[in-house]
């Protein structure tokens, strides 16, 4: 259980993030089992900014993004204990359900 990574780009290979840092991140979030879409901020046309290792995000980012250097894209396959668990999210994730997000690391604060 937890979170892997499957690396599309290299990143620098240099920076990485460390707990407390902000980020700037792109990600497409869709359901392991069938693939479906639930949220991405490539559609707002606008990346995501959080503190990294905070809580602010779902355990399978604070622990997976955290391996990712600066303008790294990759796959991160995040059981579902290490994402929303038995209360799922929003009407759109159900419960216990595994999640794969696509995220790019644009810049560490």
């Amino acid at each position: 259980m937890g979170v892997t990574k499957d690396i599309i780009t290299p990143g620098d290979g240099k920076n990485f993030p460390k707990p407390g840092d902000k980020l700037t991140m792109h990600y497409v979030g869709t359901l392991a089992s069938n693939g479906n879409k639930f949220d991405a901020s490539r559609d707002r046309g606008r990346p995501f900014s959080f503190t990294i290792g905070v809580g602010q995000v779902i355990k399978g980012w604070d622990e997976g993004v955290m391996k990712m250097s600066k303008g790294e894209k990759a796959v991160l396959h995040i059981t579902s204990d290490y994402g929303y668990g038995e209360r799922g999210a929003g009407g759109v994730i159900p419960p216990n359900a595994d999640l794969d997000f696509e995220v790019e690391l644009l810049e560490i604060n």
